[in-house]
């Protein structure tokens, strides 16, 4: 570790303790300068003492939450568990402003957060893998199309993949995250072009077609759009964007798994994956280096499935 990292650690060590009572005493907080608008932007940090090069984790905080956010907690004690270094970038905190949501300030804060990692610690460029649920879910679908020569595998769950049909959604149900969108996009994108322009402009599923040759993997709870806020759909209709056409769900089938909570016969999953734990899988499809699981289970992240499958992927 360099002499300005280390006097960074030093001088956000005395902000505040609390974060400690939570995060593994050996992530750091540090800051990462942005190459898109000169800001200083917050990130936990991890290093761990290897002298061969290691992999890196770059784990992405939820649409409310921030860096600090404990939810993430898991992904640093894997890290610290298993010496891989570990980055939880803020980019631009929680998704309630024109800065976040996708922005092209988004976008460059993580690979920012990537390059700082490779330039403070030892990574193997092989290993470097992306990880997040909910809204990071969303970053993590974004990265994979806007960045794919970096990943060695991004793992997405319960994520966002569409804005302006979630917009319509988020109404619907009457939840938070309609007010949220009106203040990232400025107007309803449902009868402001501007804003339904700039909606898919943050969209996965704008770019998720070059992400065609990146091992990604999407995974979201049955019930998720019923007992949570993201629709199943989001996941299984951008898993047949990666998809070839024999591999693709049938629209028809989508709309019913959305409905009923429920699977139909003839794509229902009869094997076992113990990764997931007690959440059954319920459905899973792949096609090419895309795969898609539905399990039983709602708006949640399983880290033990996200991050072992992770492990197994290389460049």
């Amino acid at each position: 570790m360099n002499l300005r990292l280390l006097l960074t650690v030093a001088l956000l060590a005395v902000h505040s303790r609390s974060w400690a009572k939570e995060w593994p005493g050996e992530v750091q907080r540090v800051e990462i300068a942005s190459s898109a608008d000169g800001t200083t932007q917050p990130a936990l940090f991890y290093i761990p003492e290897a002298t061969a090069p290691r992999p890196l984790l770059v784990a992405l905080h939820t649409w409310s939450g921030d860096w600090l956010q404990s939810l993430s907690v898991p992904y640093a004690e894997w890290c610290v568990q298993k010496k891989w270094v570990f980055i939880h970038p803020d980019f631009r905190g929680p998704n309630k402003n024109p800065s976040a949501a996708g922005s092209e300030l988004v976008v460059k804060d993580i690979l920012d957060s990537v390059a700082f990692a490779t330039r403070e610690a030892k990574v193997d460029p092989r290993r470097v893998y992306l990880v997040g649920v909910s809204g990071g879910g969303m970053a993590a679908l974004l990265m994979a199309g806007r960045a794919p020569e970096i990943w060695a595998g991004v793992s997405a769950w319960v994520p966002i993949s569409n804005l302006l049909s979630w917009f319509s959604e988020s109404r619907e149900r009457g939840e938070v995250y309609e007010g949220d969108l009106l203040k990232v996009l400025g107007a309803d994108p449902t009868r402001d072009s501007s804003a339904a322009r700039e909606a898919l402009a943050r969209s996965p599923i704008t770019y998720l077609l070059a992400a065609k040759n990146l091992a990604l993997d999407i995974n979201a709870g049955i019930a998720d759009g019923h007992t949570g806020s993201v629709p199943i759909s989001h996941s299984l209709n951008a898993f047949n964007l990666l998809a070839d056409p024999k591999d693709r769900i049938p629209q028809a089938d989508i709309e019913f798994m959305v409905k009923s909570q429920s699977i139909p016969e003839g794509l229902r999953f009869d094997g076992e994956d113990p990764t997931y734990g007690e959440k059954k899988v319920l459905l899973r499809r792949e096609s090419g280096k895309a795969r898609v699981t539905l399990f039983q289970g709602g708006h949640e992240i399983l880290f033990p499935a996200a991050l072992e499958w992770l492990e197994a992927q290389r460049k």
